[in-house]
C-alpha cells in the first residue's frame, strides 16, 4: 500500500474530524518556527549597532524584540502540546475502537488464521506505535520544517553563495537516506510480526499456566519466549540504528558547511566586505537550521516505523468476513419457531463433518442431540448461529432460510448456555444485563428463576461484586446460574444448551437443571448432552453418528427400539454404577 494512501486514509478516517485543534496547532508552529528566523535576523542589528557600532540605547528594543519572541514560543509550545496530544489521543482510540468493532464483525475461519494474540499485538502494539511516531510528527515535524524555512530565508537574504556553501554536503544525504529509509520500513515489519508472536506465546502460556506447571515446561516455554525476545532486541537494534544513521549523516554534512562557511565568510568580513553582524545572523541562521534538519532527518526514519504499522492496521480493517447479512434482511420468528436441518453437508478442509444431516426441532419443545464426540453435534449449534455456513444444504428458523436473516437479529433470538460460560471481569450485573436496562422486577424475576438467590447473600456485594478474570470469584454452578439469568432477560425465544451441567457437582447440577428447566419454558430448545441420564425427559432425542442422524424418538421410543442409542444408554447405565460403588467403596 502507498505511503500516500497510507495518509490519506489516516487523515481522512481519524484526523480530519480534528480539524479545528489542527489548524490552531499549526498557526502556532508556523509563527513559533518562523520566530527562530526572526530571532537569528535580530542578531545582525545587535552586533552592528551596539557591539560594532555603539549604539547603547538600542539594546533596549532589540533585547526586548528578543524577549518577546521567546516568551512567544514557551507559551505557544504549551497550547500546542495540549492541542495536538488531544488529537493524537483522541484519533488512535477512534483507531483501536474501530479496530475492535470491525474485529467483532469478521468470522471463526478468520481467526483461525489469525492467533487472538497477534490481533492483540496489532490493535494494541501497532496503534501505540503510530500514537509515539504521529505525535513527533504533529508536535515537531511542522515546527522544524518552518523553522528551517525561515531560517533558510534570512541565510539567503544576507548571502546567497554562504548558503550554497553551507549545503554543499546535502544532496549527498539523499540516496543513503532513501535506502536507510526502506531499510526502517522492511525491519520494522518484520519487528511487528515477531511482537505478534511474542503476545501469542505469552497468551497461550498464561492461559495454559496449569499444563505449563503439571507437565514440567517452565523451562521450555521461558526458552521459546526467550528466543522471540531475542529476535526483536536484534531487530529493534537494526531498526535504531538505521534511524540513527540519517541524523549522524546530517551531522557529518552539517560539519561540512561550517567549515565550509567559515573558510568563505571569514575572509569576507576580514576584506570589509560583510560586516560582523551578517557575519553572526547567517551563522546563528545556519546553525540553528541544521538542529530542525537534523531532526526532519530522524523523522523520516520515524515516518517509516509509522508506515509499517499503518499497513498492518489497515490489513486489517480491510479484511472482510465472509458471513455477512442479505441486502434486504428478513425478520426472524418472534414466538418460539421450529428448527430444521434440511441435507445439511459441512466439510472442514478434506475433514467432512456433516453427511446429509437432516433433522426438526419443534416448536416450544426440547430436542436433545446426542452421540460420540465429533459426531457433529456442536457443528450444527454453529451452523444455527451462523458461525459457519454448510457447502450444501439449509438451515430454516421457522419458515424462513437463516442466510435471509440479519445476523445480528438472528442471534438476538438466540440465547446459549454452555460448559464453560464466559462471565467478563465485571460486576456479576454488569455480566447480567449486558448493556440492557430492564425493569428491576424483570432482573428479580430473572434471579429466581435461575435460583441466584440461593448465593448472592454470601457474596460481599452482592449483584455488584466483581466476577473476577472468566468468572473466576465464582464456582461452576454459580456461572451457570448467571448465565442462565442473562439468558431470560435476553427473552431470546430459541435456547441452545451445550453440556450446561456436564461440569458441576451433584448439588450444583440440581440447582442449575432446575433453573434451565424454567429457562426451556416456552422455547424452542436445543441440547447438547454426553450424559444421556440428563435428557431422558427430553420431548426428542437425536442421536448423531458419523455426522448423520442415527435415531430420532423419545427415550423410551429408542430404548425399546434396541438399536445404538439403547446400547449408549447401557453402556453409560454401567459406567454410572461402577463408578458410584467405587465411591462408595472409598467412603467406606
Amino acid at each position: 500500500m502507498k505511503t500516500r494512501s497510507l495518509f490519506g486514509r489516516l487523515w481522512s478516517g481519524y484526523l480530519s474530524r480534528h480539524k479545528p485543534r489542527i489548524a490552531v496547532a499549526a498557526v502556532l508552529m508556523l509563527t513559533e518556527g518562523a520566530a527562530l528566523g526572526l530571532f537569528s535576523w535580530m542578531l545582525q542589528p545587535m552586533f552592528d549597532r551596539v557591539f560594532v557600532g555603539g549604539d547603547v540605547g538600542a539594546l533596549g528594543w532589540i533585547g526586548g524584540v528578543i524577549f518577546g519572541l521567546f516568551l512567544f514560543r514557551g507559551v505557544a509550545v504549551v497550547v500546542q502540546r495540549w492541542l495536538l496530544t488531544q488529537v493524537s489521543q483522541r484519533s488512535i482510540a477512534d483507531l483501536q475502537t474501530d479496530l475492535l468493532r470491525h474485529l467483532m464483525t469478521l468470522d471463526a475461519a478468520w481467526f483461525e488464521r489469525h492467533p487472538p494474540g497477534s490481533v492483540m499485538e496489532r490493535v494494541v502494539g501497532d496503534a501505540l506505535a503510530i500514537q509515539n511516531v504521529w505525535k513527533s510528527f504533529l508536535l515537531g515535524g511542522a515546527r522544524d520544517a518552518v523553522a528551517l524555512a525561515s531560517l533558510m530565508a534570512v541565510a539567503i537574504s544576507i548571502d546567497p553563495l554562504w548558503t550554497a556553501v553551507a549545503l554543499v554536503g546535502v544532496p549527498v544525504l539523499i540516496l543513503p537516506m532513501l535506502v536507510l529509509q526502506r531499510y526502517v520500513r522492511k525491519k520494522t515489519r518484520a519487528l511487528r510480526a515477531t511482537a505478534g508472536e511474542r503476545t501469542v506465546r505469552l497468551s497461550e502460556v498464561l492461559n495454559g499456566l496449569d499444563t505449563v506447571r503439571l507437565e514440567g515446561m517452565e523451562e521450555y516455554q521461558a526458552g521459546r519466549f526467550r528466543a522471540l525476545a531475542d529476535r526483536i532486541v536484534r531487530t529493534e537494534t537494526r531498526v535504531a540504528t538505521g534511524q540513527a544513521l540519517i541524523p549522524g549523516m546530517v551531522d557529518v554534512v552539517t560539519g561540512i558547511g561550517f567549515v565550509a562557511v567559515l573558510a568563505t565568510g571569514g575572509a569576507a568580513v576580514a576584506s570589509g566586505d560583510k560586516t560582523v553582524g551578517q557575519f553572526m545572523a547567517f551563522f546563528t541562521a545556519m546553525a540553528m537550521a541544521f538542529q530542525p534538519l537534523r531532526k526532519l532527518g530522524g523523522l523520516a526514519g520515524l515516518w517509516q516505523q509509522a508506515n509499517a504499522s499503518l499497513e498492518r492496521l489497515f490489513e486489517l480493517l480491510d479484511a472482510r468476513p465472509s458471513i455477512t447479512s442479505p441486502a434486504l434482511p428478513k425478520a426472524p420468528p418472534a414466538e418460539a419457531p421450529d428448527i430444521v436441518f434440511e441435507d445439511v453437508h459441512l466439510s472442514y478442509g478434506e475433514t467432512e463433518v456433516l453427511r446429509g444431516a437432516s433433522l426438526t426441532a419443534p416448536a416450544g419443545r426440547t430436542t436433545a442431540l446426542v452421540g460420540p464426540s465429533g459426531a457433529g453435534k456442536s457443528t450444527l449449534f454453529h451452523l444455527l448461529t451462523r458461525r459457519t455456513v454448510p457447502d450444501a444444504g439449509r438451515v430454516l428458523v421457522g419458515d424462513t432460510d437463516i442466510s435471509e436473516m440479519g445476523l445480528a437479529e438472528l442471534r438476538r433470538s438466540i440465547s446459549v448456555v454452555a460448559q464453560d460460560t464466559l462471565l467478563f471481569d465485571e460486576t456479576l450485573r454488569e455480566n447480567l444485563l449486558l448493556g440492557r436496562d430492564p425493569d428491576e422486577s424483570a432482573v428479580t424475576a430473572a434471579l429466581e428463576a435461575a435460583q441466584v438467590p440461593e448465593f448472592l447473600p454470601r457474596l460481599p456485594l452482592g449483584l455488584d461484586s466483581p466476577a473476577g478474570l472468566r468468572g473466576g470469584n465464582l464456582s461452576g454452578g454459580q456461572r451457570q446460574r448467571i448465565a442462565i439469568a442473562r439468558a431470560l432477560l435476553k427473552g431470546a425465544p430459541i435456547l441452545l444448551l451445550d453440556e450446561a451441567t456436564s461440569a458441576l457437582d451433584t448439588r450444583s447440577e440440581a440447582l442449575v437443571q432446575d433453573a434451565l428447566d424454567r429457562l426451556s419454558v416456552g422455547r424452542t430448545t436445543l441440547v447438547i448432552a454426553h450424559r444421556l441420564s440428563t435428557v431422558r425427559d427430553a420431548d426428542r432425542i437425536v442421536l448423531m453418528e458419523a455426522g448423520r442422524v442415527a435415531e430420532t424418538g423419545t427415550h423410551d421410543e429408542l430404548l425399546a427400539r434396541g438399536g445404538a442409542y439403547a446400547a449408549l444408554w447401557r453402556m453409560q447405565f454401567r459406567e454410572e454404577a461402577a463408578a458410584g460403588q467405587a465411591a462408595s467403596a472409598g467412603r467406606g
